[in-house]
């Protein structure tokens, strides 16, 4: 199998992978309280991605990137805060709407972190994404508020809404921290956060769930986060940033379909209305990406002068220059590499 058509199964089966988080969340808090049930996805990711760390380093497969310093310190203790603080919420949202709207509010965390990297990272938003983020916005508000003709506010969406804000600002914590290795930064976020949902879930007196149950959300989040992401990452490298994000950016379209396949959901009329905006702001949003991709691929020729003695020489240079850049749900991410004849810039997630 080729290596672009492999690389596109990887990005597929990402989005796959963090989709049946949500339906299967919903099924499993049926047993497990939603603190509780939050701790075990992050431990199932941390513990997860150190093991396949371990495993990379036997194999000399390992990133090689540099580890997290103290001058990373408060970006990456912010990173676990909101991370404590997000699975929380949407653990509780899920409870209190269907499993449905829930994956399609998860569009949200897209508004959040754009929006937060203008305002305090003064990142720039292009016409396209104003756009879309317009059209997240309404659709939210469209899934947020129950029944025709009422303004009775859906307290499950609002916990959803308030998770993506959450994640909007962890995003733009990671991505200050995206050049080190990203399997330090998933085991650092999934353990330390991780446990610190376990402390809360035991200051609230949550039970703690039987074995099986344990198992049950500590695989889903080995699977739903950290493959994700480790499939996320192996299709970067011959797809390209841009192509594994809009290849992904179907995570929210697949979890409303494993919802009604797991869940036998059958959502109202508001929820199609919402559904259709939605695949239209992300068509803007995929839309935006790839031609970001194109425009700033370009190349630039001229040429130098060498004088040796009284002998003038022209040499003529190409110097490919390639931005690429990727906008997902999970987050925005920067990574800079600078070679001798070339430059990218990484513009990446989740």
């Amino acid at each position: 199998m080729k290596a672009k058509k492999l690389a596109t199964i990887y990005a597929i089966l990402a989005a796959a992978l963090y989709a049946i988080n949500v339906p299967l969340s919903k099924l499993l808090l049926n047993y497990v309280e939603p603190t509780m049930m939050a701790s075990g996805l992050y431990l199932g990711a941390g513990l997860g991605l150190f093991i396949y760390g371990l495993v990379e380093k036997k194999v000399g497969k390992s990133e090689g990137k540099e580890p997290l310093t103290k001058k990373e310190l408060p970006y990456t203790v912010a990173m676990v805060v909101l991370d404590i603080i997000a699975p929380i919420l949407l653990m509780v949202g899920i409870t209190m709407t269907n499993s449905a709207n829930v994956s399609l509010l998860n569009n949200f965390e897209i508004v959040a972190t754009s929006l937060i990297a203008l305002l305090i990272f003064k990142e720039v938003i292009s016409k396209k994404l104003w756009f879309a983020i317009a059209l997240v916005t309404i659709a939210s508000i469209v899934l947020s508020f129950e029944g025709a003709g009422s303004f009775t506010f859906n307290q499950g969406s609002f916990f959803v809404l308030g998770a993506c804000l959450c994640w909007g600002f962890e995003n733009n914590c990671t991505k200050m921290i995206s050049h080190k290795s990203s399997v330090e930064i998933v085991v650092i976020k999934g353990t330390f956060s991780g446990f610190g949902s376990l402390i809360v879930a035991l200051v609230l007196d949550e039970p703690i769930p039987e074995l099986q149950w344990i198992l049950c959300v500590l695989v889903l989040g080995f699977v739903a986060y950290g493959l994700s992401i480790h499939f996320y990452i192996m299709a970067q490298k011959d797809l390209g940033a841009a192509k594994t994000s809009a290849y992904y950016s179907i995570a929210p379209f697949l979890g409303v379909a494993f919802s009604m396949l797991l869940l036998n959901e059958r959502p109202g009329i508001r929820f199609y209305v919402a559904l259709l905006i939605m695949v239209l702001s992300t068509y803007f949003m995929v839309k935006d990406t790839i031609e970001l991709q194109h425009t700033h691929e370009h190349e630039h020729t001229h040429t130098h002068e060498h004088s040796h003695g009284d002998m003038v020489h022209t040499h003529e240079h190409t110097h490919v220059h390639t931005h690429l850049h990727t906008h997902t749900g999970d987050s925005q991410n920067h990574t800079h590499k600078h070679e001798p004849d070339e430059h990218h810039h990484v513009h990446c997630a989740q």
